[in-house]
């Protein structure tokens, strides 16, 4: 008589978006013997996940039906990003709508971004500023953030949420911008903006998963906020490349892309003491000199 088939073990940690802070997230609990399953949108993504030796599951988000995940009781990276357009996060909406019926998980860490607080001036900000985001990709996150903080009210559950600055680290650098010679922003008017490299990004996660507080807020950003064309200066500068050329911020319309405008409507200086005194961390990388020199 044949044996029935065995199902495969759940996994204690569910990455959802498992993209290349996932794989390190996952990476560390992997090599610590804890079980994890990453979870991606295409057959490719899965396939990369399964090369490197993490577990993965192919599901979107989006469409497909969300029963397959293996929620109850787990620990869940929500890396996934928002939908591309709108207000609100209708893929988290939908996330939640599945833990009523398929189980809810222990705790969740949310990846947001420091976008929610909109143009500070280039004050000095804490978690205790108010969220004021004015671009849609940052109201869109506003919204996921107070679903989820809806959420984490069901008993046993729990939430921490991270507002990740500008990530940078290898494969994460402006090269390609830089050798195009496409121009900046004067520095006398370019807004603060704020870093942090993937290093230390993974563990803030791994961290604000294991001991951050139930309802807790973190700015993930290192510890010297620059402006947005002195972090293109020094990139281009450890490049050994020429730094680009600079224009007037009146200048900028036509000669900059949407994006890179859109950022420039913005400035602030983000604090990470609450990170660094609930947390315990030290960063490998606090300022932007020392991350540079381990991305090259």
């Amino acid at each position: 008589m044949s044996q029935p088939a065995r199902r495969a073990k759940e996994p204690d940690v569910l990455i959802l978006g498992c993209g290349d802070v996932g794989r390190r997230v996952a990476r560390h609990y992997l090599e610590r013997g804890v079980s994890v399953r990453g979870v991606v949108r295409t057959a490719a993504s899965r396939d990369a996940l399964r090369d490197a030796g993490i577990p993965a599951l192919e599901l979107d988000l989006a469409l497909d039906e969300l029963g397959v995940l293996p929620l109850t009781g787990r620990r869940v990276f929500h890396l996934a990003p928002p939908p591309g357009q709108g207000t609100e996060d209708w893929v988290t909406r939908r996330l939640i709508a599945a833990f009523a019926h398929h189980g809810h998980p222990r705790r969740i860490v949310y990846i947001s971004t420091t976008g929610v607080y909109g143009d500070c001036g280039g004050a000095w900000v804490d978690e205790t500023w108010p969220t004021r985001p004015s671009a849609e990709r940052a109201r869109r996150r506003v919204d996921a953030e107070q679903r989820l903080r809806e959420w984490s009210r069901t008993p046993g559950a729990s939430l921490v949420t991270l507002r990740v600055a500008g990530i940078y680290g290898p494969g994460r650098l402006p090269v390609e911008r830089i050798r195009q010679g496409l121009p900046l922003v004067r520095e006398s008017e370019a807004p603060y903006s704020n870093r942090i490299h993937v290093a230390d990004l993974v563990q803030v996660c791994i961290a604000a998963m294991e001991r951050g507080l139930d309802g807790a807020v973190y700015n993930a950003c290192d510890d010297e906020p620059t402006t947005m064309t002195d972090y293109f200066f020094q990139v281009a500068d450890a490049l050994g490349l020429p730094r680009p050329p600079v224009i007037p911020l009146a200048e900028g319309e036509g000669q900059l892309s949407p994006g890179m405008l859109s950022y420039m409507q913005e400035s602030r200086r983000l604090s990470n003491r609450r990170l660094r005194d609930e947390l315990g961390l030290a960063l490998a990388f606090p300022t932007l000199r020392e991350g540079l020199a381990a991305s090259l």
